[in-house]
């Protein structure tokens, strides 16, 4: 890898830390501001439900029980600007553990992909799931 493909390696994964910050501060504290962080055509699934657009993923979320997340690893990649026609965009995935309600914590991964819309980081996509165990 050369150094310029290591440099922005390097800026996606600030990046995508700062915007992990913000959207797990947004989600477990104020989620009545969450839909300021997608595109108006975001999509969201969450643990196999479909949801279109930031106005419905934003009440669709309002309807989820108070969460708690904790991360326990990040990685982001720039994905190529030949792909997303010169388009500032990431790919992220986490991993952790997310406390619902008053239930026992459970892991799970989110991967998120990202652009740049008006200055900021805006959700293009978002793909949400718990990890139970396997009947």
């Amino acid at each position: 890898m050369n150094k310029s493909q290591r440099d922005k390696n390097d800026l996606a994964c600030q990046a995508a830390d700062e915007f992990c910050k913000l959207y797990y501060e947004c989600m477990d504290k104020t989620r009545h501001l969450i839909n300021k962080l997608y595109l108006d055509s975001g999509l969201l699934v969450y643990n196999g439900t479909g949801v279109s657009g930031k106005d419905n993923i934003q009440k669709f979320i309002a309807e989820l029980p108070a969460t708690n997340h904790t991360i326990s690893s990040l990685d982001a990649q720039p994905i190529s600007e030949y792909a997303v026609g010169q388009q500032s965009t990431l790919t992220i995935l986490i991993a952790g553990n997310v406390r619902i309600a008053d239930r026992k914590a459970a892991y799970f991964v989110q991967d998120f992909t990202v652009t740049v819309h008006d200055s900021k980081w805006r959700i293009v996509s978002d793909c949400f799931r718990l990890q139970e165990p396997m009947p």
